[in-house]
């Protein structure tokens, strides 16, 4: 810092300085008689200028070493930068130094969000790719050897393998879109009994081969959502539902309503989910005991219908007995005229 910045620092001190000593000068020039009065004025403007002029060096002799740390600081991590700072002279450059810190640490968890963030994506996209590999191979396999089997049983296999690589895209699709949800959704009236139709009629051939009982119990019920992201989540639910029910299984969707809020059910007659796995059904990438007896198993779908229920204010939850069932709970808020 130069002397001539340091001096504007201090401007407010100078014009105070000035007007103070203009008022005495007047004060003493009204009370003067003669030249000795005058003197006296000349004496006393000289030493309190001299002590001002004194002031302001010391002052800017005994600041200058903090600048000039600060200038000279050569910084090459974030993590550098409070153990790199001079020690404060007085309380307001210890404020500064605190500051500092506290701007610090929070770049330093940000960052640390971020690298979470950049691999958990890293992981997902590797993932993925050994994911949709699988029918791409199985198409191609079936392709090679459609011409010695019967044709409409290879284009029934091969259809199954695209609608697979048709759910992963769909999934990478609104994963890279979820950090952007804030751009891309629209609440409006929505009838539950359509996304579900929709859904089940998405999944049919898969319902019909498993010979699997579709149900619906309850209300019909109308709730304030984004159709498009309801109905992503219904699927991954339905889908998750028919991966883990066997043969001759039911899956239920029941709507409820009570004065606090509205609710879908969907419930299997599946494996179920162990009861220590329960707290981490909706964590990123998870597939607990019962995901890992599937191969195909990414632990994406829940997690990513767990995070549009938070980003819609609507609530996911599971509730699983092992061997028996399992129920997903979507939880919609009600309004004060509903």
């Amino acid at each position: 810092m130069k002397f001539v910045d340091y001096v504007k620092v201090k401007s407010w001190f100078i014009a105070f300085y000035i007007l103070l000593m203009t008022v005495v000068t007047l004060f003493m020039y009204m009370d003067s008689d003669g030249s000795s009065g005058i003197g006296n004025m000349v004496y006393l403007n000289i030493i309190c200028f001299a002590g001002a002029v004194l002031y302001l060096v010391i002052g800017y002799y005994y600041r200058r070493p903090y600048y000039q740390m600060l200038q000279q600081m050569k910084i090459s991590k974030m993590e550098e930068v409070t153990a790199l700072l001079p020690e404060p002279q007085h309380p307001q450059q210890a404020i500064v130094n605190e500051w500092v810190g506290q701007l610090q640490r929070l770049h330093s968890a940000q960052l640390q969000q971020q690298l979470r963030e950049k691999k958990d994506h890293q992981d997902f996209i590797m993932s993925w790719i050994h994911e949709v590999k699988l029918p791409i191979t199985a198409s191609r396999l079936l392709l090679e050897n459609g011409m010695t089997h019967n044709a409409e049983a290879v284009m029934d296999k091969l259809e199954d393998e695209i609608d697979k690589i048709d759910h992963y895209v769909e999934q990478a699709l609104y994963y890279s879109r979820i950090d952007s949800f804030n751009r891309d959704y629209l609440i409006t009236e929505t009838a539950l009994e359509s996304l579900i139709k929709a859904s089940v009629k998405k999944y049919a051939k898969l319902f019909i081969n498993k010979r699997i009982q579709f149900q619906m119990a309850g209300k019909r019920l109308i709730v304030h959502t984004d159709g498009k992201w309801l109905g992503y989540m219904i699927d991954q639910i339905v889908s998750n539902a028919l991966k883990y029910t066997g043969e001759n299984g039911r899956i239920l969707f029941r709507c409820e309503e009570d004065a606090a809020e509205k609710r879908l059910v969907i419930e299997d007659t599946g494996i179920g989910i162990k009861a220590e796995d329960l707290p981490r059904v909706f964590d990123r990438g998870f597939t607990g005991g019962t995901g890992r007896t599937e191969a195909k198993s990414t632990g994406m779908g829940l997690y990513l219908a767990h995070q549009m229920a938070l980003k819609l204010s609507h609530r996911l939850t599971v509730d699983s007995a092992e061997g028996e069932s399992t129920a997903f709970t979507l939880h919609f808020h009600k309004f004060k005229q509903e």
